[in-house]
């Protein structure tokens, strides 16, 4: 640990002339900096915040992360009431989401520390937690050895992790073997995960399959007027048709452009709305699609009486389970670039039919089951998105088929949560 504190130290001090810049320049950057520092926004103390009860520490990365942790969260509360839950993220739109899916179940939201030593060290003082339940990946050597050092017991949970990043980590097997062998259990999805762990270093007797826990988030629940409120924000025709396509990347929207131009001249009255996974980014989204021949406008836009379009670009996060529950058609963004691909539950369990790119590596467990029921559609590019969607959107059974299918898949799957905090509870057992 001490020689990479050093390398580390050096290479922040090395970094700082270009880095400092970046972090002032972008908001999300900006406004997190100081937290993740462990300078501000930081929980009270023990001592600091009444009478001293014991202390759950959740933590989950990002805006997937969030939504996979909040029924655990939920479930967490209900089986611990005598405990305080800390809940904990590492950039701004988790943080938004958390504020809005488990801030009323948690004591304390803040933001991750980076993994500086002071800064680690500063954060865990505060939240003195009891136990450590990161969810799904954000594994760091100083904050893994913090824990440790204080004996704190650290619950990696539905940790998947694909073979790209097993691979990664084995290239800094130095740092990670002695890190992974810390975590008191690995609470893999699946058995391909629980394989790869092993492979890392964690004994064996500390891993534990138990499905996976995004099967058990909820249907959220949406009123048929909270969708027509939405649709009258978006302008979109009460009879027409609307493909929704959510968390969506760069070098992505390009592809969906064009496959959308394709899809708008065979099917009358459809309209297309696209969440990107970054919301500050719906600006240069609405120039990809205008530069592909797409009507296009932005949230922001039609809020300022602009004029309904073809496809309407989402610059707002908190609002894809609404979107998708809009959808009679759904593509899950990731997937056509490689990054691994996002969470196709969120429409599935809506009953909307689903399509996906080839990339699909973060929920490839997911993504097969999804296909072989037949509530979901692999493509591998562009053009044979357009061509699996055009059938689809010109024929509403085969739509309420395949969303039927993927439904059942969701609801047949769960589970995963309860098993997870039984053996949590176990570790907390007197």
């Amino acid at each position: 640990m001490i020689l990479y504190n050093i390398i580390l130290t050096f290479a922040a001090l090395l970094a700082m002339p270009l880095a400092l810049p970046i972090v002032l320049r972008v908001k999300k950057r900006r406004t997190t900096v100081l937290e993740r520092l462990g300078l501000r926004g930081l929980p009270r103390r023990p001592d600091q915040s009444g009478p001293c009860r014991k202390r759950i520490w959740v933590h989950a990365l990002s805006v997937g992360e969030v939504t996979s942790a909040a029924p655990l969260v939920q479930r967490l509360r209900r089986r611990f009431p005598e405990r305080d839950i800390f809940f904990s993220t590492s950039t701004r739109t988790g943080f938004q989401t958390a504020r809005r899916l488990v801030s009323a179940e948690v004591a304390a939201l803040f933001y991750f520390p980076y993994d500086l030593w002071f800064s680690v060290a500063r954060v865990v003082r505060r939240v003195s937690p009891e136990i450590m339940v990161i969810v799904e990946t954000d594994l760091w050597p100083n904050f893994l050895h913090t824990m440790a050092r204080r004996a704190v017991p650290v619950f990696l949970v539905n940790a998947r992790i694909s073979r790209r990043s097993c691979d990664g980590y084995r290239r800094l097997s130095f740092l990670t073997r002695p890190a992974f062998k810390g975590l008191r259990r690995v609470v893999a999805p699946s058995p391909a995960d629980a394989r790869r762990w092993a492979g890392l270093g964690v004994p064996a007797g500390r891993i534990v399959e138990t499905g996976n826990i995004k099967f058990d988030q909820p249907a959220p629940e949406i009123s048929r007027a909270e969708c027509r409120r939405l649709q009258g924000l978006l302008k979109i025709p009460t009879d027409g048709t609307v493909l929704v396509a959510g968390s969506t990347h760069e070098g992505e929207e390009a592809i969906l452009a064009h496959a959308f131009h394709q899809l708008k001249a065979a099917c009358n009255g459809l309209c297309f709305v696209l969440a990107p996974r970054d919301p500050d980014r719906a600006a240069a989204v609405r120039r990809t699609f205008l530069s592909a021949g797409v009507a296009a406008t932005t949230m922001a836009e039609l809020d300022r009486g602009g004029a309904a379009a073809e496809a309407v670009i989402v610059d707002r996060i908190g609002l894809l389970s609404t979107l998708y529950a809009l959808a009679d058609l759904a593509f899950v963004g990731g997937s056509l670039v490689a990054r691994g691909g996002h969470n196709p539950i969120e429409p599935a369990v809506l009953g909307v039919p689903v399509l996906f790119g080839p990339h699909m590596s973060d929920f490839r467990e997911i993504a097969d089951l999804l296909v072989a029921s037949g509530g979901a559609i692999a493509v591998p590019d562009g053009p044979a998105l357009a061509d699996a969607a055009r059938p689809l959107l010109a024929d509403a059974a085969r739509r309420e088929a395949m969303g039927r299918a993927g439904r059942r898949t969701v609801v047949s799957h769960r589970g995963a949560v309860d098993r997870t905090v039984a053996l949590i509870a176990e570790a907390l057992a007197p």
